[in-house]
């Protein structure tokens, strides 16, 4: 599209201009919304390769008692039909806890994803990825159940959970 005044320039606020000597050209501005409900808030998560779908047994890697951690919903998730939905590092799911103490099985706990095994891409241009699959059981508000996480967290987790980036022993 090409406009060559100011006043058609105004009247599409939805468009960047880029200014040459000649001419006003026009692009129009996509904005690229998260295919998982997310996109548009202030403060949004960086698109990661989802590699945790529901009914994914992850290790719990803190000290609540709980081993491991059963994948049953993501939050966040719009879907698609016959898509599972899946989480990535950062997410916060609804997982209930197969293996650890009795007072935390058979109900279902929200937890955040601090590992993946699935390599993901960094805005560096690195792919990470890690040994095992994890999280840590949470509240609510995204405070920690436990109070000690053993094993690396990644970068991006952190960023989004502070109280859990307090626990971390390394950041990775």
């Amino acid at each position: 599209m090409r406009f060559d005044t100011k006043a058609e320039l105004q009247r599409r606020p939805y468009c960047i201009a880029l200014l040459d000597p000649h001419f006003i050209y026009i692009l129009h501005r996509t904005l690229i919304m998260s295919k998982r409900g997310r996109g548009g808030s202030a403060g949004g998560k960086f698109r990661i390769s989802l590699g945790l779908p529901v009914g994914a047994v992850i290790s719990c890697a803190d000290n609540t008692g709980a081993k491991n951690l059963y994948i049953i919903a993501v939050q966040g998730v719009r879907g698609r039909l016959n898509r599972l939905p899946a989480a990535a590092v950062g997410d916060i799911v609804a997982a209930t806890v197969k293996k650890g103490k009795p007072e935390l099985r058979k109900k279902v706990h929200p937890a955040v994803v601090i590992r993946q095994r699935k390599p993901y891409r960094r805005k560096d241009g690195v792919f990470i990825y890690f040994e095992d699959n994890a999280g840590v059981i949470v509240n609510n508000k995204g405070e920690m159940k436990g109070s000690a996480i053993t094993g690396p967290v990644a970068k991006e987790c952190a960023e989004l959970w502070p109280r859990i980036a307090s626990n971390a022993g390394s950041i990775a």
